[in-house]
């Protein structure tokens, strides 16, 4: 713990260095397996795989974007790294995913694509209308916030994420200028009270270190009457495309089931709509979305896990050669059957909510 706050200090206080970023990994690799603890506390082994976003200020959010907490690992993710190569044989776990979310195309290509398909069912679920001013917490490459845009065109849409990567990728790919990206902590936004009719957060509340802060935030920022929503990839058993992976990996290498996504907190079936309740929300509503990940062949689903993408991604690159080449062909096998390849379709599921900003009496 003094080491990580140390390292933090001093990435503080020396802003543009790349000494204080190098430093700053060492601490954490260093504090890995100490029960390190950030922003949202001490991780505990029930909370199995935790992704937290460290908050904070600008400076701060410059450099880190994404942070990983467990037992026995803790990971900083730095912004503005090169795309991940498979790593040689013997490559560490922690060094291939301390670069596992840093570029936003790999990003895109990963997960992004697919949030895209989830965003009209959200948009409709969450009860926009045209006109509305909307909040997008936790926008990352703009998913939901692109098809605001398109289909609400009298709307105006603010985006927030503390990665700086990727609100500058949701800013360049914006079509108009009703739409504004910038850098910002869900847990303390800068809005007025009551600026938002619609406070959105598509596939990122289970990242927030502290989600009872941030649900405090985006009922604060929206009007009464308002709709505040958000939406959770079911990663326990909803999201094929990441339950085979686990499923096949943890047969491969039982040790690493406590990085399994299962575990992932606030993505089953009815704890947002406990987390809303707490949160004095009203008329809440819960459902699943569901949609078809269409694959157009093996390499299609498989190449960004060899990028580094995603905690699945980090673990891959970190094997060596033979035993990425033995969970691959597992891998064909649960997807492809006995084809040698092609195109196949995955479901994925989410859980959604909304409730309503009562009015003030």
């Amino acid at each position: 713990m003094k080491t990580l706050h140390s390292a933090i200090r001093h990435l503080m206080k020396y802003r543009s260095g790349v000494t204080a970023k190098a430093k700053l990994i060492s601490a954490l690799v260093a504090g890995a397996g100490k029960g390190v603890s950030c922003q949202g506390g001490p991780v505990s082994r029930k909370d199995g795989l935790n992704f937290l976003l460290l908050g904070g200020s600008r400076a701060m959010t410059k450099y880190l974007s994404r942070t990983v907490l467990l037992p026995s690992l803790t990971i900083t993710v730095l912004l503005g790294q090169g795309a991940i190569a498979a790593a040689p044989g013997g490559a560490s776990l922690t060094e291939r995913e301390a670069k596992m979310f840093s570029m936003s195309a790999g990003y895109e290509r990963f997960m992004g694509r697919w949030s895209r398909l989830l965003a009209p069912g959200y948009i409709a679920f969450a009860g926009v209308k045209n006109g509305d001013r909307v909040l997008d917490v936790g926008t990352g490459t703009g998913s939901l916030a692109s098809a605001l845009e398109t289909t609400m065109t009298s709307s105006d849409i603010v985006g927030v994420d503390p990665s700086e990567g990727f609100v500058s990728y949701a800013q360049k790919n914006s079509k108009s200028n009703r739409a504004h990206f910038e850098v910002g902590d869900a847990q303390a936004m800068r809005f007025k009270d009551a600026s938002f009719d619609n406070t959105m957060a598509l596939l990122v509340m289970n990242f927030v270190p502290d989600h009872n802060k941030a649900i405090g935030e985006m009922r604060r920022v929206t009007r009464p009457q308002g709709v505040v929503s958000a939406c959770v990839w079911d990663y326990n058993a909803g999201m094929e495309m990441l339950r085979f992976f686990w499923d096949e990996a943890v047969a491969l290498d039982p040790a690493i089931e406590p990085k399994d996504e299962r575990h992932m907190k606030l993505s089953r079936e009815g704890q947002l709509s406990e987390l809303w309740k707490k949160a004095g929300l009203v008329s809440i509503q819960e459902k699943p979305l569901v949609i078809d990940q269409a694959y157009t062949s093996f390499d299609d689903y498989w190449g960004p896990f060899l990028k580094g993408a995603g905690p699945g991604g980090a673990f891959v690159v970190s094997l060596s050669e033979d035993r990425r080449q033995q969970l691959e062909a597992r891998m064909r096998k649960r997807v492809l059957g006995n084809r040698q390849d092609g195109a196949f379709t995955l479901k994925a599921r989410a859980w959604c909510v909304r409730g309503e900003v009562p009015q003030a009496r």
